[in-house]
């Protein structure tokens, strides 16, 4: 299996190369990552500039790595229509900080995971607790042992989050953060801040939030497909 790796923290970040080298034991690797941290920049393109890359030298043993001047999703790009690699799978992150509940459509990690996806490859994106990799160190090749081989024949878009002291492995759906947002004046810039409260989520059955704040690790099947069928089957029966 040929797997890209890639994140949205920045070519130089401490939980791309703990994927990259987990991800070895899974098939060849090729490591395209953004070459500055790109948070929160969802499934964004640069379509209007051109972008600079370069080939990154003893990045870890054996492993061919890039640095892109671009989004986590051009990065895939980068890899599938310049490079033409032959990639199989796309194993996102780790990312410093969950990707949760509402999360999920902001973060660059599960948007490079959905860029992935929607070239026909399979694609986990994988996170864990802000600025503490102790857990994904100590359950990350747990984790993608159970996705790939048990989830992935099912599948192909699975968003992971792993707490540092995880008790057990939970299939979840998409919560809700709670976040509490609040809009700071410093200086003559405006800040966003806040807060999440993942404790407020206790009511939604098989939360991916609640299930981090019980200290599972959260492993949620994704689409990339936005349709709610909900409606759409509503509406059309209502007008036949």
């Amino acid at each position: 299996m040929r797997i890209l790796v890639t994140n949205d923290d920045g070519i130089n970040s401490e939980g791309l190369k703990l994927l990259a080298k987990t991800a070895k034991k899974y098939g060849d690797v090729i490591v395209i990552a953004p070459l500055k941290e790109q948070s929160a920049k969802s499934q964004a393109l640069n379509i209007k500039h051109g972008f600079s890359y370069q080939r990154i030298n003893h990045f870890l043993e054996d492993i061919e790595a890039y640095a892109v001047d671009s989004t986590p999703a051009d990065c895939v790009r980068f890899a599938t229509y310049f490079l033409r690699d032959e990639f199989t799978l796309v194993l996102s992150g780790v990312n410093n900080g969950f990707n949760l509940g509402e999360d999920i459509l902001y973060s660059g990690t599960v948007g490079a995971a959905s860029e992935g996806v929607m070239s026909g490859k399979k694609a986990i994106a994988l996170s864990t607790k802000p600025h503490d990799f102790s857990g994904a160190e100590r359950d990350l090749e747990k984790v993608l042992d159970y996705v790939i081989e048990k989830l992935l024949p099912q599948g192909d878009f699975f968003n992971v989050n792993i707490p540092v002291l995880a008790v057990g492995i939970k299939l979840t759906k998409q919560g809700s953060t709670h976040f509490s947002t609040v809009f700071l004046e410093e200086g003559r810039e405006v800040f966003q801040r806040g807060k999440p409260n993942f404790h407020l989520d206790e009511e939604t059955q098989d939360s991916d939030v609640y299930a981090i704040y019980e200290n599972y690790i959260s492993i949620t099947p994704l689409s990339v497909d936005r349709t709610d069928y909900r409606v759409f089957d509503t509406i059309k029966k209502s007008n036949n």
